[in-house]
Formats: structure tokens, sequence, C-alpha cells
């Protein structure tokens, strides 16, 4: 395995849309695998393959809380989420369900050091294919659920800061283009890393 770059806002990479995989070939398999070794890295809970180059319909997403001893804290987890198979990687996925309405303070390992709160569905359903090419559906809430929704935006070229009003988004923007990324991001905005 191996660990991969991950892009940041302005790429202009960012901003592509990824196509759909006809078929989950080994290649694909060991990017998943590399995507999963780079997000645990990094920290995040979710990443998209946009995010590391490839414009391919994938995504790897570990939303289970842990404890001090990176233990999973499964008291932490909704039912639903305590029912879905982790790590989740997931081919070609597409929301088919969506209900409710929540908000959540999102951060993203694209845009490292800024958190802010967006719109998302409470619950959703999306479809795609499992690592080994098999069909599969998610049924979730809580932070899985806003974490799947995060991570497709970026297989439409979206970024959290498109889901926030225009002000703060090109605040955001602004001191990006002025001061850059600082070089460390505190553990708390890295938690909250999606």
């Amino acid at each position: 395995m191996a660990t991969l770059e991950i892009l940041k806002y302005p790429d202009a990479r960012l901003k592509k849309k990824s196509v759909a995989v006809k078929k989950v070939t080994p290649e694909l398999r060991q990017l998943a695998e590399n995507m999963l070794e780079t997000m645990y890295a990094a920290p995040g809970v979710g990443l998209a393959a946009v995010q590391v180059g490839e414009l391919v319909r994938l995504l790897v997403i570990d939303t289970r809380p842990t404890d001090d001893d990176d233990q999973v804290v499964e008291e932490k987890m909704t039912e639903l989420e305590r029912k879905v198979k982790y790590p989740v990687v997931i081919f070609n996925p597409e929301i088919v369900v969506k209900d409710g309405a929540t908000t959540y303070e999102e951060g993203c390992l694209s845009v490292p050091g800024f958190i802010e709160e967006v719109k998302r569905a409470n619950y959703i359903e999306a479809q795609g294919l499992d690592i080994e090419g098999n069909p599969q559906t998610i049924k979730t809430d809580g932070l899985l659920a806003i974490c799947l929704q995060h991570e497709m935006d970026h297989l439409e070229g979206k970024l959290f800061i498109d889901r926030i009003s225009f002000v703060k988004s090109d605040r955001i923007k602004s001191k990006i283009k002025k001061h850059g990324y600082a070089d460390n991001t505190s553990e708390d905005e890295s938690q909250s890393a999606l």
C-alpha cells in the first residue's frame, strides 16, 4: 500500500466530474486500499478518488468513532451505522433515497483548517459496487450519511465550500488565496475532515 498526495483547493482537478468504472479491477482495488491508507494517515473519515487525482467514481469512508486506544465506540454510532460493514469502499455510488434534514460542521482534507456548517439529508440510501465488484446498498443516517453525501459531492466536482453561503465561501477562498494553508491543522480540525 501507499500513501497518496491529497489535492487541495484551488487545484482545478477537484472541480472535474468523475467517471463511472465499468469493472472493479485489481488496479482499482489497489487504489481503494491506497486511499484508505491515505485517509487514515491524514487523518480523515472519508476520501474520494478525485481528491488523490483519480477521476473515477470511488469513495472510501470510515466514520466509526474511536477512543484513546483506537478502539471503536459503538455506543456513539446510530443503529443504522452499526449495521454497515467498515471501512466502506463504494464504486459508482448514487443516492437513491434522501429523507429529513440535518446540519453538521464539516471540514475537508482538500480544504484543511476550515470548518463550516453544511445542510444535508439526515437519512440516505446509497447504491454502488463494493471492493469485489458486487452490488451493495447502504441505508444509513448519522455521520456516515453526512460523509457519503460530502464525498459524493467530490465526484461531481463540488467541495463543501460550494454548499455554504457565498459570503462564507468567499471569505475562506480569500484566506487561502492570501495566506495559503497552515502547515499543521489542530487535532480538532483534522477529526472533522471528511
